[in-house]
């Protein structure tokens, strides 16, 4: 073989080895970037976990907060400005009422002017229900009816005067002191408003 062919044999293998260690070279370079970039990512992935676990345990730490967060209310009683005092005056005839005897007739009497007093209270407190009615035949108004009724509790209420006026009319007088009405409605109703809370 002559010099010349052996030196280009010689040059040809010189060339294939550094190009296959460049290749190799270059291998290995791209190997450990993408080394570095699987590195990169578990460590945005791991990072990723521990911002995540981090809201969780936050979430359930202040839910469980709110859970255990305990208040204590205090109430007071709601008061009106003014307490009127309401009168009523009932009568009743005596001559009219059921009895044996005139005292009999003037016992009677003396209920039924108290319970028109009564009625007149209750309707100063509870008003009073009307219902009306009216017939109209051949465009001409037959026959009008009205019909009055109350309805209520009466508590508190006192007798102030019970006397006879003339022969015949017994006239009782009643007095309704708002502020005891107030107070006995207390003891059984107990109403009461939001005075102040407070957390702990």
């Amino acid at each position: 073989m002559s010099k010349s062919a052996t030196a280009s044999m010689a040059v040809s293998r010189s060339y294939k080895a550094a190009t296959d260690e460049s290749s190799v070279t270059t291998h290995l370079i791209l190997l450990i970037m993408q080394f570095g970039n699987e590195t990169m990512c578990l460590k945005k992935i791991h990072k990723s976990k521990s911002l995540l676990l981090s809201c969780f345990l936050g979430l359930a730490i202040s839910t469980g907060g709110c859970g255990i967060i305990d208040k204590h209310v205090e109430w007071e009683t709601i008061e009106p400005e003014s307490y009127p005092v309401l009168k009523a005056v009932g009568y009743a005839p005596i001559s009219s009422q059921h009895g044996e005897s005139d005292s009999m007739k003037l016992i009677m009497a003396m209920k039924a002017s108290k319970l028109d007093a009564y009625r007149e209270l209750t309707e100063q407190v509870y008003g009073q229900k009307i219902e009306g009615n009216q017939s109209l035949s051949h465009l001409v108004i037959d026959s009008e009816t009205l019909r009055a009724s109350v309805e209520g509790v009466i508590r508190g209420a006192e007798v102030v005067k019970a006397y006879p006026v003339g022969e015949d009319t017994y006239v009782t007088e009643l007095a309704l002191d708002m502020q005891q009405v107030y107070d006995i409605y207390l003891s059984t109703a107990k109403p009461r408003r939001v005075k102040d809370v407070k957390y702990y």
